[in-house]
């Protein structure tokens, strides 16, 4: 069956080879690491020594970088003497990780191949994988478990997206989802349809979301910047993680806002850096006054829009946010993480497609914490927010509490890992056959 899927994965890779030479061409996506993608371990990779032991942790892009950052540090603060690699598929997941954990530390996880997986196992022998969310690459996961590690999903969801194409592939997955010691899911939901894809039912565990734990940064030069950069009393809306489609209905809702508002600001952050570029055409079309981030030296802000076209300081920007936008849900794309502008106490706006955090959603809507709106209604839930400081401050306290009251999933997760690397070999052996 690996055979199989290796050689439809090969021919797959082959016959779309076109598409991702012009995208690499042409935007530069997929062009950074390629070589490590291929199997060819970096130089600044060092091999992890006999006498070392090793934990691979896989986070995928930005936001798994950020729900891991804390398990990493307690990893590192459990286990000082052991090495933490962390391998990211994205470009913006790499640059981040490499700001956090060190370049020596980090790398790009290279495609599900044989030839280009058996160099990293090789090199760094880990003893643990840790995958953040759910990432189940077949080849990958079976030559980790040959070398003898023990692997782990934290994080675990399955998204309402995902989820039927993973049940119409459950005779596969099964096999895959075999080679995974333990899954630490997200919520009760996640830990069923994990089950109904085919995980052993003894293994899955809900250990709570991540993201939860990930605190805000205590300082950032930026917000301070642009606190003095913006005038007294003009409103800020901080809207994030925006794709491809969302960027037009905001920038015309924001028109609008501008018209009763005229010295508001509003800070874009796209979420792919292949799209900055992009967005500061389009502002450029719409003969709107904007400041792009990695060319702005201080001056005054007034009536536009700050276009955040730089990679991880998102996060510490909602703290300057009189409401906040989050992207990925005016069109259908599942939506983004809220919890970055709820720990601020910020109120918070989505569109109708927030798939891919549908429980945290679901809390946020309970508590009367996060308003939901469809593409023709954002001008106007704008503008009513921003003539109301009371509703701000009452939505924004709603959603510091909901975050407030769901911490620790970090310290679940590592008692977690804890049991599954300790375990002894035999009872692991008993333990995989009596849950499977």
């Amino acid at each position: 069956m690996n055979i199989l899927y290796t050689i439809l994965l090969g021919v797959a890779l082959l016959l779309t080879s076109p598409y991702w030479l012009v995208q690499a061409l042409l935007r530069g996506k997929y062009r950074a690491g390629l070589a490590e993608r291929l199997g060819r371990v970096p130089s600044r990779l060092r091999p992890t020594s006999a006498e070392e032991n090793c934990i691979w942790i896989h986070a995928v892009s930005v936001g798994e970088v950020l729900a891991v950052g804390g398990l990493v540090q307690a990893l590192r603060t459990k286990l000082p003497e052991w090495r933490m690699v962390v391998s990211t598929t994205t470009l913006s997941g790499q640059t981040l990780a490499r700001s956090r954990f060190g370049d020596e530390n980090v790398f790009y996880f290279p495609l599900d191949l044989p030839f280009a997986v058996k160099p990293y196992v090789q090199q760094l022998r880990p003893k643990l994988v840790v995958v953040a969310e759910t990432e189940f690459w077949p080849n990958f996961l079976r030559l980790a478990k040959r070398s003898g590690a023990r692997i782990a999903v934290a994080n675990a969801r399955i998204s309402d997206r995902s989820y039927p194409g993973y049940k119409r592939f459950r005779w596969f997955l099964t096999r895959t989802l075999a080679d995974i010691d333990m899954f630490l899911t997200q919520t009760e939901s996640d830990k069923q349809r994990l089950i109904d894809i085919g995980a052993p039912v003894g293994r899955v565990q809900v250990s709570g979301n991540l993201k939860f734990d990930v605190k805000a940064p205590a300082t950032s030069e930026l917000v301070g910047r642009l606190r003095s950069a913006i005038p007294p009393g003009a409103q800020v809306v901080v809207c994030g993680s925006t794709v491809a489609g969302e960027e037009e209905i905001l920038l015309e809702a924001w028109k609008r806002v501008l018209r009763e508002q005229p010295s508001a600001v509003m800070v874009l952050a796209p979420r792919h850096p292949e799209r900055f570029a992009e967005v500061a055409e389009l502002l450029r079309m719409r003969a709107m006054s904007f400041w792009r981030r990695t060319g702005w030296s201080g001056e005054r802000i007034s009536g536009g829009v700050f276009l955040l076209d730089s990679i991880g300081e998102l996060a510490a920007l909602y703290a300057v946010a009189n409401i906040a936008f989050v992207g990925g849900s005016l069109v259908d794309r599942g939506g983004h993480n809220i919890l970055e502008a709820a720990q601020y106490g910020r109120p918070i706006l989505v569109g109708p497609y927030t798939q891919n955090f549908r429980e945290i959603v679901k809390m946020f809507l309970k508590a009367g914490a996060v308003r939901v709106v469809q593409p023709d209604e954002v001008g106007q839930t704008l503008l009513e927010l921003l003539h109301s400081e009371a509703e701000q401050r009452v939505m924004g306290e709603r959603a510091l509490g909901v975050f407030s009251a769901h911490p620790g999933a970090t310290e679940r997760t590592l008692n977690a890992l804890e049991v599954l690397l300790w375990m002894p070999s035999t009872m692991q052996e008993r333990y995989q056959q009596v849950k499977r």
